[in-house]
């Protein structure tokens, strides 16, 4: 079995550590007369009225503190983190130098466009490439995520609904039952009512069931495909057609790209906006809280003939163009007829450029195995647990799979009482990170299950291996799997706990009110 990779021992958190007075540095004394140039008036509500509460180590228990917990702490340069519709993949080391490059982390939003020529034509190239991926005329990279650039593509379809003069009766948005849970978000933050259609047996969306929506309230349908399910949406033509019928816009969320990149592209499928999100598809880092990119790019078809309006001129932020007639490149902001800015400036360029090295290096032909490779992998996961008891495939039984597959453990919990939640912990004590659990909402018992295009078949036979000991270490003793983990540094959690308002802490600060009972 897997040998275990995570340090097990407590650490403390860091204001637990060191003690009054210890510092990590010294500084010299400044004796030179200071100055001060005009006066800097703090407003007497906010002035501190004591010092910071901040920690006081010295440097090498920082140092050691940090080095403790990234040692407790698992990673894609660990192993496999097959998080099902998150796609964590490997993210090669040479996009990390090009994108870290002292050169670039350090330019200013607010310098001179004739001093960065250099990155502006990069992201020129990449606003082309991307939109020829996925079959688009015009892109722009200024959502910064996956979620923000869904919320720029709805608010394009309002805005085109708006230049028409039909928002009045534009008033929802479909979107799938087995859909991303943001997908619904956006289109409520953009002022839509969300619709919600039922996917069928086959895994396709229910066709029917869409028809009887569909209808002249119909701002547009969002969509994913290959859908959460993993399964590529089989009658997608039909489905841009009857949307267009209702002048409705059809939208492709693009996070399962991976599962038909090279293959298929969503504008030769009647898709009108797509959202591109670079880290599962392109191998930037995924989590942290950022920085990310979702750029959007759209078919440039005729939104007012008569102003010669385009779905290229609603798009957000800045677009990198190039000027024939100054020969340089330089950034075009949002027009009168753009939903504007969604942020401060250009475009997060950091996992952008990662973007770029990536496509750089791969070329045409390198994407497209990337495609062939992560359905490969996935068809030949779905195989080695085929008939494994406890585990089951619904919707669209017998049909292959793209990027994902979402196993079930209905079978076990209903059986012997061991839930998807008991499979997850049970990973993690041999070493191995959990798939998502409990999405979609549709399968019961879900575990989304993602293994990208860089896991080897010896880590995904292992993985295989140890659901299949979990099964039967399920049936033989069903209170076992409720002790684990036993191997992590945290046991398990009272999840309903840990999600009570009373019992959160996000911070050391709230932490310590709560012990004192300031707040509740």
């Amino acid at each position: 079995m897997s040998t275990f990779r995570q340090a097990k021992w407590s650490e403390p958190l860091i204001f637990e550590l060191g003690a009054p007075g210890r510092i990590g540095i010294s500084l010299p004394d400044v004796e030179e007369e200071k100055r001060v140039v005009g006066e800097v008036k703090i407003p007497e509500s906010i002035k501190r009225t004591s010092p910071p509460n901040l920690p006081e180590l010295s440097e090498v228990e920082v140092v050691r503190h940090f080095t403790n917990l990234t040692q407790m702490a698992y990673g894609v340069d660990n192993g496999p983190v097959p998080l099902g519709s998150c796609t964590m993949k490997y993210n090669p080391r040479i996009a990390w130098d090009i994108a870290f490059n002292s050169g670039v982390d350090q330019l200013h939003p607010l310098q001179d466009e004739r001093t960065v020529q250099g990155l502006l034509e990069l992201m020129y190239e990449l606003q082309k490439w991307l939109a020829n991926i996925v079959g688009m005329d015009v892109c722009t990279l200024h959502p910064a995520g996956g979620a923000h650039g869904e919320l720029a593509g709805v608010l394009v379809i309002r805005r085109y609904h708006e230049l028409k003069g039909q928002l009045d009766k534009k008033t929802e948005i479909i979107v799938p039952d087995s859909a991303h849970g943001t997908n619904p978000a956006s289109a409520a933050m953009a002022g839509f009512k969300v619709v919600e259609v039922p996917s069928g047996e086959d895994g396709n969306v229910d066709i029917e069931a869409l028809k009887s929506v569909v209808g002249e309230s119909t701002a547009g349908l969002m969509i994913t495909n290959p859908s959460t399910l993993g399964l590529f949406e089989e009658r997608i033509l039909e489905i841009a057609k009857l949307l267009h019928e209702y002048d409705a816009l059809l939208y492709y969320d693009g996070a399962n790209l991976n599962g038909i990149m090279g293959y298929a592209r969503p504008g030769d499928m009647g898709f009108d906006i797509a959202h591109i999100n670079i880290h599962k598809t392109f191998s930037s880092p995924h989590g942290g809280g950022g920085p990310g990119a979702g750029p959007v790019c759209v078919k440039n078809r005729i939104v007012d003939p008569e102003r010669n309006i385009k779905l290229g001129d609603l798009l957000p932020g800045y677009i990198v163009v190039y000027d024939e007639e100054k020969g340089m490149y330089r950034l075009k902001g949002p027009g009168p007829v753009s939903v504007g800015l969604l942020k401060s400036f250009f475009a997060n360029t950091i996992p952008l450029l990662w973007a770029y090295t990536y496509i750089l290096m791969m070329g045409p032909q390198g994407l497209r195995k990337v495609t062939e490779h992560a359905v490969l992998i996935t068809n030949y996961f779905a195989k080695l647990m085929e008939g494994v008891r406890g585990y089951e495939i619904p919707y669209g039984r017998g049909r292959f799979r793209k990027h994902e597959v979402v196993l079930s453990a209905r079978p076990m919990a209903e059986e012997v009482g061991v839930t998807a939640e008991d499979v997850a912990k049970g990973l993690l004590d041999a070493g191995l990170y959990a798939p998502t659990i409990y999405f979609p909402l549709i399968v019961k018992e879900a575990l989304m299950t993602e293994f990208t295009e860089t896991e080897t078949l010896e880590n995904i036979e292992k993985y295989a291996e140890r659901l299949k000991e979990i099964s039967s270490i399920a049936y033989q003793d069903p209170s076992k799997p409720k002790e684990w983990p036993l191997n992590t540094s945290v046991g398990r959690i009272n999840v309903p706990k840990a999600n009570h308002p009373k019992y959160v802490a996000p911070t050391w600060r709230v932490y310590i009110k709560k012990m004192r009972g300031e707040i509740q």
